[in-house]
C-alpha cells in the first residue's frame, strides 16, 4: 500500500475550488493521508507553485505534524503553533500559514501539495521558511506522498 496524499475537495490534477484561492475564502483546503510509512515520527507539509514568473513559489509550510494525524481539516489556523502542536512556517506572500493560489491572469498553474513522512520531530520553532525545512528533514524522510491541483484566472 503506497503512502497517499488526497484532498476531499478537488481530485489529483483537478481544479482547486475558488474557496481555497485569494479569490475566494482564501483557506487551506481539507487534507488526508494514509499508509504512512512505519517508524513514522512527525509529518511535514509544503505547497508551492512552481509555474510562478519569479520560480517556485510557496503557498504553506506546515511541520512537526504529530505522526497521529492523519488529515488537515479545511480552513488550518494561521498561528505559529497549533493546538495539536504543528508548527507553520512563513511562505512568499511573507505570512505565517496558508496562502491561496494567486496567479497573474493567464495559463492556469499548478500547485502541489507534499507530504513528508520523517523519523524524527524537529526541534525547531514556528516561521521557518522552505528552504530552511528542507534542510533539516535531509536524512529523515521515511516517504513522500504529493497531491496537486491547478488554478488559473482568465
Amino acid at each position: 500500500m503506497a503512502f497517499r496524499l488526497r484532498s476531499a475537495s478537488f481530485e489529483n490534477g483537478g481544479r482547486i475550488p475558488v474557496v481555497y484561492t485569494c479569490d475566494g475564502r482564501d483557506v487551506s483546503p481539507p487534507l488526508s493521508w494514509e499508509n504512512s510509512p512505519a517508524g513514522t515520527k512527525s509529518f511535514v507539509l509544503i505547497c508551492d507553485d512552481p509555474d510562478a514568473p519569479v520560480g517556485t513559489w510557496v503557498h504553506w509550510v506546515i511541520y512537526n505534524i504529530p505522526p497521529s494525524t492523519k488529515s488537515l481539516p479545511e480552513a488550518v489556523p494561521t498561528d505559529k503553533k497549533l493546538k495539536d502542536g504543528s508548527m507553520q512556517g512563513k511562505n512568499d506572500f511573507g505570512r505565517i500559514g496558508y496562502g491561496g493560489p494567486c496567479p497573474p491572469r493567464g495559463k492556469p498553474h499548478r500547485y502541489f501539495f507534499k507530504l513528508y513522512a520523517l523519523d524524527t520531530m524537529l526541534k525547531v520553532d514556528g516561521g521557518l521558511r522552505k528552504k530552511e525545512i528542507l534542510g533539516l528533514i535531509k536524512g529523515h524522510v521515511l516517504g513522500e506522498a504529493e497531491l496537486y491541483g491547478t488554478y488559473g484566472r482568465s
